[in-house]
């Protein structure tokens, strides 16, 4: 206590002496009074002063009124002061613990509440229900599943592990650590929910891209009679992808009075831009009042998609993109970016998102304007997100030397979205010796992601490197990973169609064979000539040519034509990136038919009319 006096006073004597004009506390202040003076004060600058005053009267020895100091620094975003109170106290109790857990997870300190939780078990402290849920917030923020693991353990062996705020918490951080499936354990073990729990979920499977399996969660919520709320409505309207399910969510928040809620209408903003209805999108983006980043942000991220992540932000994470980029309008994303520059100062995430735009439309010279004015203009430090941006449009151009000259000169070290985006442009320019570069880093980095080796196997083959192309085949089997199957779903009246390369599982499988049959004769009358080189078995061309005809996305559109209206919009989803062959095919579909078709890959939107695409045929 001698040592907490000492510095406490040479803090009031520089108080005394500064030229602060701080409010006063009427004085003498008496123990009755100290607490409501703490609470009140708004400021740090007030709260030191009450300090100074309590220091004065003698009453800084009382643990009560320490412990009511640190938490109010805390709490004010003082944290480096509080903690320095903290740390010079003898008598610490769980409570103080959990004041100072609170303080460095709300100011971004992650790893700092990972440190203090361990401390805290080594002076034999007993964690209790509020500790957990900011230690797994923590863990949750930087991905570290092994000490979220650690800390799981923990929670079960003191006996927490089903009380619902801890419960709750370990479903968020699983989810954002990417397990999902351990997110759902622990969410079935729970004896008692609440909305969180629904929520932390949801939120769960729409950050590891198991959406349908997030929206029927919410069905089963609103089954069992829970109330929506924003937290819900946010999450689940990052599952959506059906236009009908985005109609009935956003009627759902209007009729529950969420409709008009800033964040909830900036969400519908990239909901719709996923369905293929960025019209929609345009017209709630321009009903919100009073826009705020956020906002532009939505209506720039409407135009392109970035998963970054999540994981990134966290996605940040690989980036997907959405909206008008995506739909080929990359400079209608550059004007509303301009535009927005005049009213608000955008943030990391915009910058990706227009990155990404000025990608997906070839716009070399205004991709590196914008990512030259981050730094010289805003002050923002480019992160590994915006580097792969970079890379992947110069890599699309066919600008591969200078892509990897530029990761050459990065400050930082490239990571997996980096090289990935590189290894995406080799396949498309055919770079082998390239490829192998990229293709070393990133399977040092992502060992365990398959779709990285079947984009390197697909590049040997399609160059004629056979035996190259089954050692990569025999590494993936070693490391017992599999490819992503390739599959197309489409919605008609209510229900969900799913088709694979080859389906024969279909109730109208005759009737669809039969159909394509007569589409390929038309549009090859038209000028359709199959591309071989789509058709990575080595095999006879004739049968290449019924392999290539056979792929999910083109059976799933001659059922779309089969079952929909004459005129109406034919809409279809892809898990993976739409081959060259299915994008020139349904070109030709949307001439003869006079339909519009639009696909959702993986990579983006295409919006298919009167033979022509809005990529431009640059994806």
């Amino acid at each position: 206590m001698i040592v907490i006096r000492c510095r406490s006073l040479l803090f009031f004597r520089r108080l005394c002496h500064s030229s602060l004009q701080l409010p006063v506390p009427p004085r003498p202040i008496d123990s009755e009074s100290c607490t409501n003076y703490i609470k009140n004060c708004s400021t740090i600058e007030s709260l030191k002063c009450v300090h100074a005053s309590i220091l004065k009267a003698n009453l800084h020895l009382n643990l009560f009124f320490c412990t009511t100091l640190i938490s109010q620094y805390a709490s004010l975003g003082s944290v480096s002061y509080a903690y320095s109170l903290f740390s010079l106290l003898q008598s610490l109790d769980v409570f103080l613990w959990n004041v100072m857990l609170r303080g460095f997870v709300d100011a971004g300190f992650y790893r700092k509440v990972m440190f203090l939780y361990a401390q805290m078990l080594d002076l034999g402290i007993r964690p209790d229900n509020f500790t957990f849920p900011f230690v797994f917030k923590a863990c949750g923020c930087v991905q570290d599943l092994d000490f979220g693991v650690r800390v799981h353990y923990d929670a079960v062996n003191f006996g927490y592990e089903l009380d619902v705020f801890v419960a709750n918490s370990l479903i968020a951080m699983y989810g954002r650590c990417g397990r999902s499936e351990l997110a759902r354990e622990v969410f079935d073990k729970m004896p008692e929910r609440n909305v969180v729990s629904w929520s932390s979920i949801i939120g769960a499977y729409a950050q590891n891209g198991q959406y349908s399996l997030g929206v029927s969660l919410f069905s089963l919520m609103l089954a069992e009679g829970f109330q929506l709320n924003r937290s819900v409505l946010l999450n689940v309207m990052a599952c959506i992808h059906s236009e009908k399910e985005a109609d009935d969510v956003f009627r759902m928040a209007m009729d529950h009075e969420l409709g008009l809620n800033q964040s909830v209408q900036n969400a519908a903003v990239g909901m719709y831009a996923r369905c293929g209805r960025i019209d929609k999108a345009q017209e709630i983006f321009n009903g919100i009042q009073n826009k705020d980043l956020v906002s532009w942000a939505s209506m720039i991220e409407a135009y392109v998609q970035a998963e970054l992540p999540l994981k990134a932000l966290e996605i940040f994470r690989e980036l997907i993109l959405k909206g008008y980029g995506l739909h080929g309008h990359g400079r209608k994303a550059i004007c509303l970016f301009n535009e927005m520059k005049n009213s608000t100062k955008p943030d990391h995430i915009t910058f990706v998102s227009i990155l990404a735009a000025c990608s997906h439309a070839g716009l070399v010279a205004e991709g590196w304007d914008c990512f030259n004015a981050m730094s010289r203009d805003f002050e923002l430090k480019p992160g590994p997100e915006h580097y792969a941006c970079m890379v992947d449009l110069l890599g699309r151009v066919g600008q591969l030397k200078e892509a990897r000259d530029f990761i050459s000169k990065m400050p930082i070290r490239p990571n997996a979205g980096v090289w990935g985006a590189l290894l995406g442009a080799c396949r498309i320019h055919s770079n082998v010796e390239m490829a192998e570069v990229a293709a070393t880093n990133l399977l040092e980095l992502d060992p365990e992601n398959p779709g990285r080796y079947v984009l390197l196997y697909n590049i040997y083959l399609s160059s004629g490197k056979r035996k190259e192309a089954d050692q990569i085949r025999a590494l993936m089997k070693q490391r017992g990973l599999r490819k992503i199957a390739g599959h197309t779903i489409i919605q008609m009246k209510n229900k969900v169609h799913t088709f694979v390369a080859g389906d024969r599982s279909h109730p109208q499988t005759e009737m669809i064979y039969s159909e394509l049959d007569k589409v390929i004769y038309r549009i090859q009358e038209e000028g359709y000539t199959p591309d071989l080189n789509f058709v990575l078995h080595d095999v006879e061309e004739e049968t290449k040519e019924k392999l290539l005809y056979v792929h999910s996305e083109k059976l799933a559109i001659v059922f779309g034509l089969l079952n929909s209206g004459s005129g109406s919009v034919v809409r279809l989803q892809k898990n993976l990136r739409v081959c060259g062959d299915c994008h020139t095919f349904t070109k030709f579909v949307s001439k003869v038919a006079r339909r519009e078709i639009i696909v959702r890959d993986a990579r983006r939107f295409h919006q298919f009319k009167d033979g022509t695409c809005s990529c431009g045929d640059y994806w």
